[in-house]
């Protein structure tokens, strides 16, 4: 594929994500967060099931090494997805568009400190300036005033964490199994299915309801989890990693966008050098790291 193709593609998906917290919100006018979201995870993960079923038959090597170990980790990264998702859903009851983007993005900062803690892995020393510089633009988001913040805001920086640890969880289960579609795939008809069993048991699931909001379910069913994993999965290795992580934090700029352009949202104006207080310090954690690897690889002697 085509490199400028690749980055095209990368943008457009980016965007899908950024602009699906607007429907994520507005869908919850029709619908309980539960419903929503168990309508939103089948309906992605059963559009997924062809590609599942190519992977398997293309990786009947990879399919024969799945074991006891694989699917214990596969449990524990469907719960973890299923915990991330229902507090950034539920968080959007209160949280504008705007914060959840821009709040949910924290997750790369949680990466290298959860693969720390776990991994034993050392962070890049850019974690270090990125973290403070991230928490005191969550302070400004707002205004800079800690009683303007909702409940929602603090369910997506609890998310957040969630987030960065099924993020290091995708990883260890796709590097183990071989088996990434898989792998999402299974994750997804998990959190779907644990979505049904609360609804039915804290809201009042109606079909009339569901239909009513099935643009924004579409929407983030079919083209946020679908159509974008499966574009993501198409293009990011055509992209050099340092490139890709710029193009995919610009996800939380396309939820302002979108929060200001469908919702008419706007921050305080203190609150918009928060935004980008965050936004570069997601940067720096994602990009620094790989431009030093992609730095230090080609002073490689030969």
């Amino acid at each position: 594929m085509p490199r400028p193709l690749a980055v095209f593609l990368l943008l457009f998906l980016t965007a899908i994500w950024g602009f699906a917290f607007v429907f994520q919100k507005t869908g919850m006018e029709h619908v309980g967060p539960f419903t929503f979201m168990a309508v939103r995870f089948m309906l992605g993960g059963v559009a997924l099931l062809p590609m599942v079923a190519f992977e398997l038959r293309r990786k009947p090597i990879a399919r024969a090494r799945f074991d006891r170990t694989s699917l214990g980790l596969t449990l524990l990264l469907s719960a973890v997805l299923t915990i991330a998702a229902a507090l950034q859903q539920v968080g959007l009851l209160t949280a504008s568009v705007t914060n959840a983007g821009f709040l949910t993005a924290l997750y790369v900062l949680f990466v290298p400190l959860l693969g720390f803690l776990f991994l034993r892995s050392k962070p890049h020393p850019a974690i270090y300036v990125g973290v403070p510089a991230a928490l005191f633009g969550v302070f400004l988001l707002n205004g800079g005033q800690l009683e303007a913040f909702t409940l929602g805001d603090g369910l997506m920086v609890i998310g957040a964490v969630f987030w960065g640890a099924h993020v290091l969880l995708v990883g260890l289960v796709s590097l183990r199994t071989g088996l990434p579609v898989t792998i999402s795939v299974a994750s997804f008809l998990f959190v779907g299915l644990s979505c049904t069993v609360i609804a039915f048991a804290a809201e009042t699931p109606d079909p009339t309801a569901i239909a009513n909001a099935w643009q924004d379910i579409a929407f983030a069913g079919l083209l946020s989890t679908a159509v974008a994993y499966t574009l993501q999965a198409v293009a990011q290795p055509y992209v050099p990693t340092a490139n890709a992580a710029i193009i995919l934090s610009s996800e939380s700029l396309f939820a302002a966008l979108g929060g200001a352009l469908l919702l008419g949202e706007r921050l305080p104006p203190v609150g918009y050098a928060g935004a980008a207080l965050i936004f570069v310090a997601i940067l720096m954690v994602e990009a620094v790291p790989a431009l030093s690897q992609r730095r230090a690889a080609n002073n490689r002697p030969i």
